[in-house]
C-alpha cells in the first residue's frame, strides 16, 4: 500500500510508520513537528512538513502523493490542557479534521485510519466499554475526537469515504526504535521512568480517592506495537466503523508504579495529590470486536513486558530525542 500517515513523528505515529515500513508499504508523513520530533521521522518514509491547519497544505501534500490509504494522528491529546484552552482542541483536532476529510475528497482517497480514544466514552455506567456504548466525552480532548468520528460519518453517507475509529485506551510502552517523550509528560509510565533514570525526585499520582480497590485510576493499558498492529490490519481489511483497541484488564495507577519498582529494581518515590480535572475513575476495554473482525491479537501487552520496553528505551535516550 501506499500510505499518508499525519502526525508519523509522534509517539504513536512514528511506530505505526515504523511497522509500516517494515511490512513492504510506502508511506508519506504530513507533519508540522510542533509536538512531534524530528528524530522520529523514520528515514525510508518521505516526510512533507504541513499543518492540518493550512488548506493549501494538505490539499497540496495529497494532490502530490496519490495513496491507497490516510491514516490520522495529528491532534494534541492532554486532558489537563484540554480543560484549560478547550479552544485549541477544537481548532487543532476538530478543524484540522476537517481540512484533511475535504482535502481526502478533492484527491480522490476513500480510507481512512483514524487514531480515536477512549476518551470519547467519558465515564460509562459499565465495567467494560463496548463499541455501543454511549458517548459523553467528560472533557474537550474527547470531546473534539468524538466530533470528528462524526464529522467522518457524514463524509461516508455523501463522499464514500470508508472510515475507521480505532478507539484505543492507555497507549504504552517503546519498540527498539522510538518511544515516548513529551512536553510536558503527563502519561504515568515514563513519568515513573523519569525518577528511576534520577531525572525527577518523586512521581505524582493525581488521585486517591477513586471508586477502585487502591484509590489509583484504573486504566487498560496497551502495549504500542499492539496498537500499530491494529493500525494495519485495519488499513488492508475492508472494514468500516468503530473498534476497541485494549486487553480488557484494568491496571491501577499504584500498579504501575509497583511494575516499574520491579522492571528497573530502583527506588521509586511517589506523592499522591488531588484528582485532575476531567479525569474519569475507571476505564476497561472490551475489544473482542477487534480481535474477531480485523483479527487482531494483542502480543505485549502484560505490564511487565510493557514497562520492559519502556525502561529498555528511555535507558537508552534518557534525554528523549533530545
Amino acid at each position: 500500500m501506499k500510505v499518508f500517515v499525519t502526525g508519523g513523528s509522534g509517539y504513536i505515529g512514528s511506530v505505526c510508520v515504523e511497522m509500516l515500513i517494515n511490512e513492504g508499504h510506502e508511506v508519506v508523513v504530513f507533519d508540522n513537528l510542533e509536538r512531534g520530533h524530528c528524530e522520529a521521522l523514520h528515514p525510508d518514509a518521505k516526510f512533507v512538513k504541513g499543518d492540518l491547519l493550512c488548506k493549501e497544505d494538505i490539499f497540496n501534500a495529497l494532490e502530490e502523493n496519490p495513496v491507497d490509504v490516510v491514516m490520522h494522528f495529528a491532534a494534541y491529546a492532554l486532558v489537563g490542557e484540554s480543560m484549560a484552552q478547550p479552544e485549541l482542541y477544537f481548532r487543532n483536532n476538530v478543524v484540522g479534521g476537517a481540512n484533511l476529510a475535504e482535502a481526502m475528497v478533492r484527491a480522490g482517497i476513500k480510507k481512512i485510519v483514524f487514531s480515536s480514544t477512549c476518551a470519547t466514552y467519558g465515564q460509562p455506567d459499565t465495567d467494560e466499554i463496548t463499541e455501543d456504548t454511549i458517548q459523553c466525552p467528560t472533557n474537550p480532548y474527547g470531546e473534539s475526537k468524538l466530533m470528528f468520528e462524526k464529522m467522518l460519518l457524514w463524509y461516508e453517507k455523501l463522499h464514500d469515504i470508508k472510515p475507521v475509529f480505532l478507539r484505543y485506551f492507555n497507549a504504552c510502552g517503546a519498540s527498539d526504535r522510538y518511544g515516548e517523550d513529551h512536553e510536558p509528560e503527563s502519561h504515568i509510565i515514563p513519568n515513573v521512568l523519569a525518577v528511576a533514570l534520577g531525572k525527577k525526585s518523586a512521581v505524582s499520582v493525581f488521585g486517591y480517592d477513586y471508586p477502585t480497590p487502591d484509590g489509583t485510576c484504573v486504566r487498560d493499558y496497551i502495549h504500542i506495537l499492539d496498537l500499530a498492529q491494529a493500525h494495519l490490519l485495519a488499513a488492508t481489511k475492508d472494514v468500516t466503523g468503530p473498534f476497541n483497541l485494549g486487553t480488557g484488564t484494568g491496571i491501577s495507577v499504584k500498579q504501575i508504579v509497583d511494575a516499574c519498582i520491579r522492571v528497573t529494581g530502583k527506588d521509586i518515590p511517589y506523592e499522591m495529590c488531588g484528582r485532575r480535572p476531567g479525569d474519569p475513575a475507571k476505564l476497561i476495554a472490551n475489544a473482542n470486536k477487534a480481535k474477531t473482525i480485523l483479527g487482531w491479537v494483542p502480543k505485549y501487552s502484560d505490564v511487565d513486558s510493557i514497562v520492559e520496553s519502556a525502561w529498555k528505551w528511555h535507558q537508552q535516550n534518557p534525554d528523549g530525542y533530545e
